[in-house]
């Protein structure tokens, strides 16, 4: 089997993951941390060598506060968790806002390791190539993806990384982020294999 040397990862599906449970929305957040730690494992065992993962945008910060909350404490748990199990972690966003945790400017630069990971936090598109403007994107470490796997139904990018999903194949997952299972992995690789990489060529 040929690998993705680079995979996107989109886990969209929390807040209905809690509605459909009876919890309030921001609940779900915090139950998408297990998968995303199951998954990088997934990835490390297979020999991936780099991942980039959406923790949240910009858009996203408009959500009432206590769903920002949320989400900010569920991406540092999950941040600090694949940099102590050996990620070269990168974190990338828009660390001059408040929304930013502060405990993550640390990984604006990446940190030695393995596998790559690339966490998009307080992320934006327009944030990303508005970085042309001084000669470079705001994501220049990143390389171009592969694959994108997208959890929660949707067919959409939602602003992901539009530079290195130029010639991406997207794989989309009906199941909601929390409910991730490995299988979900290894259907999008074994889909993958099938997709033509001739790239226009």
């Amino acid at each position: 089997m040929v690998l993705p040397r680079h995979i996107g990862f989109i886990p969209d599906g929390n807040r209905r993951w809690a509605t459909g449970r009876t919890l309030p929305k921001e609940a779900g957040y915090a139950h998408g941390i297990a998968p995303g730690l199951g998954l990088f494992e997934q990835c490390q065992q297979l020999g991936v060598e780099e991942v980039s993962v959406y923790g949240f945008t910009q858009d996203n910060t408009r959500r009432p506060s206590v769903q920002t909350e949320h989400f900010r404490s569920a991406c540092v748990a999950f941040a600090l968790e694949v940099a102590r199990r050996g990620a070269a972690l990168l974190v990338v966003g828009d660390d001059r806002s408040p929304v930013f945790p502060p405990e993550l400017k640390p990984f604006r630069q990446r940190c030695s390791g393995g596998i790559k990971v690339n966490f998009l936090v307080n992320y934006g598109w327009e944030w990303d190539l508005d970085g042309l403007r001084t000669g470079q994107l705001q994501s220049d470490k990143v390389s171009r993806m592969e694959l994108i796997v997208r959890w929660g139904g949707g067919r959409r990018l939602s602003g992901f990384l539009p530079v290195q999903s130029v010639y991406a194949d997207i794989y989309v997952v009906d199941e909601l982020w929390p409910d991730f299972q490995p299988s979900h992995l290894d259907d999008a690789l074994a889909w993958f294999q099938r997709q033509d990489r001739t790239l226009g060529g």
